[in-house]
């Protein structure tokens, strides 16, 4: 097993990996084959040391062809194998018909599947369907993913879980549940976007060897993004920075009742680095924020004509953070909207756009699904169903950059190739996370980070201090709880 790699392939693409490495490389078809099912082995044997019993259902492709392999090792080492062929073996058909056949020559019996097949098994491999899979799954390929999925029992799926749209993270009516996925040739962002995080559990990825060759000149369809692999973009300061150098930050929100949001948003651009951070809010909530954090300056504002001298003074604007979608709110964001500087828009700012939309070329945009979907005047399901479309849609219709929230958050790079966060965890499914996040981008952009580098590098940030926040328990889990692991992870040591 390879650590995750960063590009990302679409399952045309993979499709041609494949057949770049058996035509132009000469790699028989059969023996990658062998390579996915010694992969499928070598996991079960490292990640269920205690199982003896494997049922592996195994479909028609070369997805069952893997299983099939698989289902040889496990016997020849010892271990009971119920070797289930949802489709017969008598249909089978090339390398799949070959690993079915030695499956079946070293002694192991083939079995149609019926409900009770799997209730004793230490484990489950779901090799039924692989990434070609475009159709709702029904009759008894169903019926067999509904059995699994209602066992209590460990699920590992070959390559992707089957009924999962491998680009989408789409459910095609039904799909497995898996705890882990073994993906192969090309990492699939269906595994890590949608719903796709639901069924695909613990991701690990094997190359099976193909050679560097066959991917050449085939351009990635987006990029895994992570912390580890942006860190090196922060780099130290001078020693003789000083506060101007890193940006004045205004965050504008928090009508009445909503002072947590914007003071959330305040905090993490204080803690992510920039120079100055200034709040315009509703005068009552002054004092409390400033108890709260004395480090920020905080302003009352009860009108548009309020937030004019503190535009003049700010590099960086984010607002939204509980700006609401009143009268109030309306006038701020208009007034924000006319200045140049660049802007983080999140929350009710999104809202309010949705109602008179504009485009601008230095934003950040940070909708989670319900706000994308007004946005773009679709509703939650549709964005959700295709995620990357969405994001692009909204760069088209809106411009600057966004960042599309959820499992699998989205972000756009500077040449137009999708970025994906594979990092963060449901525990961040709390009020004022996305408060966070928008301090974040916020900051790196008054510190001098294109857009698209803000953009991706608060995604990063945010989801990283999450998983280190939620290492005791995601449940309970605080927007505030992050806040101890922001400089540690803007400082990284080199």
């Amino acid at each position: 097993m390879k650590r995750l790699p960063y590009n990302i392939y679409s399952p045309a693409q993979v499709r041609e990996l494949d057949r770049r490495a058996i035509e132009s490389f000469a790699t028989p078809g059969y023996e990658l084959m062998k390579r996915a099912g010694a992969a499928i082995f070598s996991l079960i044997r490292t990640r269920w040391t205690e199982a003896t019993r494997i049922a592996i259902l195994c479909g028609g492709g070369n997805n069952g062809g893997d299983g099939y392999v698989a289902a040889r090792l496990a016997h020849e080492a010892g271990l009971r194998v119920e070797l289930i062929a949802i489709e017969p073996v008598a249909n089978l058909q090339g390398d799949a018909k070959l690993a079915a056949d030695d499956a079946i020559a070293a002694g192991i019996a083939t079995q149609p599947f019926s409900a009770g097949l799997t209730e004793h098994a230490d484990l489950i491999v779901d090799a039924l369907f692989g990434i070609g899979l475009d159709r709702e799954v029904t009759d008894i390929w169903r019926e067999a993913i509904d059995v699994v999925n209602a066992e209590r029992v460990p699920v590992l799926a070959v390559d992707i879980p089957s009924g999962l749209h491998a680009e989408h993270g789409e459910v095609l009516w039904a799909a497995i549940k898996a705890d882990v996925t073994l993906t192969f040739i090309g990492l699939k962002s269906g595994l890590m976007t949608g719903v796709g995080p639901d069924h695909s559990g613990e991701l690990h990825f094997d190359d099976l060897m193909i050679p560097e060759g066959c991917y050449e000149d085939i351009v990635p369809t987006g990029r895994r993004i992570d912390y580890d692999g942006l860190s090196h973009l922060l780099t130290p300061r001078r020693a003789t920075s000083h506060k101007g150098d890193f940006g004045h930050l205004l965050v504008v929100g928090g009508d009445y009742g909503m002072a947590g949001a914007v003071r959330l948003a305040a905090e993490a651009g204080l803690r992510s680095g920039a120079g100055l951070v200034s709040v315009a809010t509703r005068r009552e909530h002054c004092t409390e924020l400033l108890a709260a954090r004395p480090e920020l300056m905080c302003y009352g504002v009860e009108n548009a004509d309020d937030l004019l001298p503190l535009l003049e003074r700010a590099t960086v604007v984010a607002i939204g953070p509980g700006l609401g979608r009143g009268d109030w709110g309306a006038e701020l964001l208009g007034r924000v909207l006319e200045s140049s500087q660049p802007l983080v828009v999140d929350a009710d700012a999104l809202n309010l756009l949705a109602l008179d939309p504009t485009h601008r070329g230095n934003w950040i945009m940070t909708p989670h699904p319900g706000e994308a979907a007004r946005l773009l005047c679709l509703n939650t399901e549709e964005v959700q169903t295709d995620r990357h479309h969405a994001i692009r849609e909204l760069v088209h219709r809106y411009g600057g950059s966004a960042i599309l929230k959820g499992a699998g958050t989205l972000t756009v790079t500077e040449d137009g190739m999708i970025a994906l966060c594979n990092e963060g965890n449901p525990g961040m499914a709390s009020g004022g996370m996305g408060d966070l996040l928008t301090g974040i981008a916020a900051a790196l952009l008054a510190q001098g980070f294109r857009l698209a580098d803000a953009a991706r590098l608060a995604t990063a940030i945010h989801a990283r201090a999450g998983d280190l926040a939620a290492a005791s328990g995601e449940r309970g889990l605080l927007a505030s709880d992050l806040f101890d692991y922001l400089p540690t992870l803007l400082n990284p040591t080199r």
